[in-house]
């Protein structure tokens, strides 16, 4: 049976092994390709019976192209780009990783927090540069530096990543709001399930995990902004989508939205005609806070497994059932 990834670098830079995966099959990894050229998928498949893929697209175009598909499994828990309908149709099972990055995710949420309230990186910059060698004072900071003790942190989705961004923030003293439309006890643990207006009201930072969805598509818009607080600062290391650019850019240089910590924008990777590039007090990552070790490793081994539940007839985390 013949295995082909067609992106795996990211999944796999060269720090773990796909040697399980290769046991199971003829493997062939490729680390990267267009995701815009269907042919190239479709020559990467050939009469491949199992696709792994992280980001390239299988459409309709590629499932027509190679009729030898059985099966499908992303790299991520993501699955967007692939015609999981078309799949349907043609009784070809589509995996997914449910949940891997869970602590990862998490803490690069509050890591870009806690960014934006002290410019550490920022600071170990100017003491290199000398400007500590030659200040006048014992110490100096070029940002207001913000407590967190006390403040609320309103939570968009109350998922796993969202419980445990929760915990991080109850632990650094902060009060806890959420808003899911699927709440249950362990939520209810966590924090204090309110309406959306309310969170957007009473948020000083407002933190998405959420699923893009069509509800929460652009839920970060220049109507919503208006209902927050003055200074309120936005997390999102979810799905840049959920956030409409130009409102939340035209935010930050007014200073209704204080700051900004982003892991994701709306077209991966950024474009350089993106308006938050140049906004005021907004930090970007390039989409990164999936990538520890230990969250790879947690993908490896569930793609195995997940492969290894279709060869013994019974599929696992299948999204198109």
């Amino acid at each position: 049976m013949k295995i082909v990834v067609l992106d795996g670098y990211t999944e796999n830079p060269g720090d773990l092994s796909w040697e399980p995966l290769r046991a199971l099959g003829e493997l062939t990894v490729y680390d990267r390709s267009s995701l815009t050229d269907g042919q190239e998928a479709i020559d990467r498949i050939g009469d491949a019976e199992v696709v792994l893929t992280n980001k390239t697209p299988i459409t309709r175009q590629v499932l027509d192209a190679c009729p030898g598909i059985k099966y499908i499994a992303t790299l991520a828990t993501g699955y967007n780009v692939v015609d999981v309908a078309c799949c349907r149709e043609r009784g070809i099972p589509v995996s997914n990783v449910p949940v891997y990055g869970t602590y990862s995710v998490s803490q690069f949420a509050i890591a870009l927090l806690l960014e934006i309230c002290h410019h550490i990186g920022h600071h170990s910059e100017t003491v290199y540069q000398g400007k500590w060698e030659h200040c006048q004072d014992w110490c100096y900071w070029d940002y207001p530096l913000i407590e967190l003790e006390g403040k609320t942190l309103g939570l968009i989705g109350l998922g796993n990543i969202g419980r445990h961004t929760a915990a991080i923030g109850a632990a650094l003293g902060m009060q806890v709001i959420a808003y899911d439309a699927w709440q249950n006890d362990e939520g209810r643990k966590a924090a204090e399930y309110v309406e959306l207006d309310d969170l957007f009201a009473r948020a000083d930072v407002i933190a998405l995990h959420m699923p893009l969805l069509p509800f929460n598509t652009g839920i970060i818009n220049k109507e919503n902004i208006a209902k927050m607080k003055d200074g309120v600062i936005i997390i999102n290391n979810s799905r840049g989508q959920m956030i409409v650019e130009q409102d939340l850019a035209d935010a930050l240089n007014s200073g209704k939205v204080a700051a900004a910590g982003l892991d994701v924008v709306s077209t991966e990777p950024i474009r350089g005609d993106n308006p938050l590039l140049k906004a005021k007090n907004c930090i970007i990552t390039p989409h990164m806070s999936w990538g520890a070790k230990e969250s790879r490793q947690r993908i490896m081994d569930c793609t195995v497994e997940n492969v290894r539940a279709y060869l013994a007839g019974k599929p696992q985390n299948v999204v198109n059932g």
